[in-house]
């Protein structure tokens, strides 16, 4: 398993290539992208901060959850912090399993779980201000 904060691009297919191994019949991942819009709204760009020793503890704790419950055999995990434009990846996550339902099952809970455990906060800027937005899984 692989956690990571990165101000840097996230390289989703380094991501994808380590869940890749011959016993795993089932790879998911989910990519978090920045989009122009929220309810409407014009967005320009996002930031987020994390707590990091606090957000790499969290991330671990929901990794080895999805591991034991779905019998996972990888689970890799990244989340930018920083100044993030549109179109770019905010968090990766990328699973492999034996059989593709437990890989997308633990892939859902770990986003769900991620955007409402971790401490990592994501600002919005629009063109008239920027806003804080609560964490939700939904979000």
């Amino acid at each position: 398993m692989t956690i990571r904060l990165t101000h840097e691009p996230i390289d989703a297919e380094a991501l994808i290539q380590r869940v890749t191994r011959p016993g795993n019949g089932g790879i998911c991942t989910f990519h978090g992208i920045v989009r122009d819009n929220m309810d409407g709204r014009p967005v320009t760009k996002l930031e987020y901060e994390a707590f990091e020793p606090m957000a790499l503890q969290e991330l671990e704790r929901i990794g080895r959850q999805a591991e034991e419950r779905w019998g996972l055999t990888d689970v890799e995990i990244e989340h930018r912090i920083g100044e993030l434009r549109i179109g770019e990846a905010s968090v990766v996550i990328a699973v492999g399993a034996p059989h593709r339902a437990e890989a997308f099952e633990a892939c859902r809970f770990i986003i769900d779980t991620l955007k409402t455990t971790v401490p990592i906060w994501k600002k919005e800027f629009y063109r008239d201000g920027a806003v804080w937005i609560e964490p939700t899984a939904a979000g």
